[in-house]
């Protein structure tokens, strides 16, 4: 492979997980230039030629919204300075909770972060694991959508023999139902009512628990106030072990104090987002670097991302 083949930049977002990515690909990462004047606005300069050639910009749009802002402003340079194609790599895909107008005068963020990158100059979007599948059809440009639950899949498999995987509630059916057809475990929902935002109530669970290992799955955890207050429902109902595997490690707010004080005994979490791994003994971080680095590679090549999975989503 030839040093002007393509080329990867990466914002400030997750320095570490694009360092892996480009480890795994066996290349440099690409000279960026990103500062801040006086009043925190961002400035942006490729620190080398990419005329012609295929960028990859990889950056994360969680909180602070700089990051997103960092992110339009990186597409909008790289196509000011006539890259021929650029991807946006954005391993988490911030404001895609708010993907419809489940109440009057609400905004759709997860639409308009689409309309910003597609404006901004990027011809294409890479990212793991939407809070909504549908957001894909948000773009009018190619999406090219990974799945996490190959990345835990390994790890997984091998927890217990008596497993069953449970949606902590009933918006994650379809990935729980994934992830046990994958396990060959049983299918447990809990159907709980969310009074307000990063406020949720255990209503009713449905199916076995009783003497069960449990595997609590999701997209993301943030404040871990539905994980925890899963995993004691679960508890109460004579589940033994209690472990989650959640894509996206947002873990804001009281999300530590309450995984290490509550009943999960292990939680597996990828690097899509950076964050101190030393707070809580309890996470143990899986690396989406390799599953990244061969999405740009197929993406580059023209070959087919949907095959890295084995995978049957519905």
């Amino acid at each position: 492979m030839s040093a002007n083949d393509f080329i990867v930049f990466a914002g400030n977002s997750n320095i570490p997980l694009a360092n892996k990515i480009v480890d795994s690909i066996g290349i440099p990462l690409g000279a960026l230039e990103v500062k801040r004047f006086s009043d925190g606005e961002i400035w942006v300069k490729y620190g080398e030629n990419i005329r012609g050639r295929e960028v990859f910009l990889i950056q994360s749009t969680n909180p602070p919204a700089e990051n997103l802002m960092e992110l339009l402003i990186m597409i909008d340079a790289a196509r000011r300075a006539s890259a021929k194609r650029i991807t946006a790599v954005i391993p988490y895909f911030g404001y895609a909770r708010q993907d419809r107008k489940d109440q009057p005068r609400v905004s759709i963020t997860a639409k308009l972060m689409a309309n910003l990158i597609t404006k901004a100059g990027a011809d294409r979007v890479m990212t793991m694991d939407l809070h909504a599948s549908q957001i894909q059809g948000f773009f009018d440009i190619p999406v090219d959508h990974l799945y996490g639950s190959s990345i835990f899949l390994n790890y997984l498999s091998s927890l217990s023999d008596n497993l069953a995987v449970v949606s902590p509630d009933v918006g994650g059916i379809k990935i729980a139902r994934a992830y046990a057809k994958m396990l060959h475990s049983g299918l447990i929902v809990i159907d709980k009512r969310r009074p307000k935002q990063n406020l949720a109530e255990v209503m009713n669970i449905i199916g076995e628990v009783e003497d069960k290992d449990i595997l609590l799955v999701d997209d993301l955890i943030d404040t871990a106030g539905t994980f925890v207050g899963a995993a004691k429902a679960l508890k109460e109902k004579g589940a033994k072990q209690i472990f989650g595997a959640v894509t996206h490690p947002l873990l804001s707010g009281p999300a530590f104090e309450r995984i290490n004080s509550g009943e999960i005994d292990k939680l597996f979490v990828t690097d899509t987002i950076n964050f101190d791994p030393n707070k809580s003994e309890k996470i143990k971080t899986l690396t989406a670097a390799p599953l990244f680095a061969e999405a740009i590679l197929r993406t580059f090549n023209n070959e087919s991302i949907s095959s890295l999975f084995n995978i049957d989503k519905g």
